[in-house]
């Protein structure tokens, strides 16, 4: 004998109310794949890229005025006479011609300084990165702590040893302390550590190859986004430099890019100095851009060394 199933009857209602359905708050669906919209984010980013390409903007506009146009027109904005190739003409024939000797000064201290900064950062974090020795733990503790020491606290104590050994007011007073490079041999330590394989080397080893030429022929080509990324950073840092070269360098025949525009910049408040805002403005200008170029080149490694590691296997 079955016993009948029996519904509740739905509760009385007050008299006018009207019954509604509860509302449930819609959630927005996000799609995989496509990134979420921050407006805080957005505007961030517009205000970091204004502080970046204003100046940029006022650098290249300002370029192509003349002194007197310089002082009559908008900062943004051109003026009645367009004069760049005649300022960049005679920002190399000014002084006789010091600005090409400026320049070659300042390769040379690129080429020699932060190359050889990046060679000694490739050997020295592929050698933490893949070898064990006694007194490991203090090296790492001495980078990290070269790391955070700034280089002008180094400045003076640099100039008095160079000073006693007869170095300053020679190339050699600015490439040799550009050859240290602490972040860039921690970035390659970190960066060896996660790129190269421990079993790869062990590999090559057992075939028979050597330390060297495990390195040249293994590991060299897979620290190619990392070397990238330091020989940038490292160029950028040389090519910068203008607090080194003051203390060490009193020849202007021996000035860097930086140093020799500031002298150029400085004429102004000189005595019978001669004013050149335009030449100090579009020589800034030929100064970037090797810079600029050599990141358009080179974004390709950069971003994949900066990105390397944070996929995770």
């Amino acid at each position: 004998m079955t016993t009948p199933v029996t519904t509740p009857a739905p509760a009385a209602t007050a008299p006018g109310a009207v019954k509604s359905a509860p509302r449930l708050r819609r959630v927005k669906e996000h799609r995989p794949g496509r990134p979420r919209r921050s407006k805080l984010l957005t505007v961030l980013t517009s205000l970091v890229v204004l502080y970046t390409v204003v100046p940029l903007i006022w650098l290249v506009v300002n370029a192509t005025k003349t002194q007197s146009g310089l002082a009559s027109s908008n900062g943004l904005w051109f003026a009645d006479d367009f004069a760049l190739w005649d300022n960049i003409r005679d920002t190399f024939t000014y002084g006789d011609g010091i600005f090409t000797r400026w320049l070659l000064n300042t390769l040379l201290y690129v080429v020699l300084g932060a190359g050889g900064a990046t060679l000694l950062a490739v050997l020295g974090g592929y050698a933490l990165a893949k070898f064990d020795f006694p007194g490991k733990r203090g090296v790492f503790a001495t980078v990290i702590g070269a790391v955070a020491v700034p280089g002008t606290a180094l400045a003076v104590p640099t100039f008095l040893m160079f000073s006693k050994m007869g170095l300053t007011d020679t190339p050699w007073a600015v490439i040799l302390p550009s050859l240290v490079s602490p972040f860039g041999l921690y970035l390659m330590w970190v960066f060896a550590s996660e790129a190269i394989p421990t079993e790869l080397l062990e590999a090559a080893r057992m075939d028979g190859a050597g330390e060297a030429r495990t390195f040249f022929t293994v590991a060299l080509p897979l620290l190619a986004p990392g070397i990238v990324t330091v020989l940038l950073f490292t160029t950028v840092a040389t090519w910068n430099n203008y607090f080194l070269p003051l203390i060490m360098l009193k020849d202007p025949d021996w000035y860097p890019l930086t140093l020799g525009l500031s002298a150029w910049n400085s004429q102004a408040e000189t005595v019978g100095g001669e004013v050149i805002f335009n030449l100090v403005i579009t020589g800034s200008l030929l100064t970037i851009l090797p810079l600029v170029v050599a990141f358009l080149f080179l974004q390709k490694y950069w971003q994949s060394g900066l990105a390397a590691g944070s996929v995770k296997e």
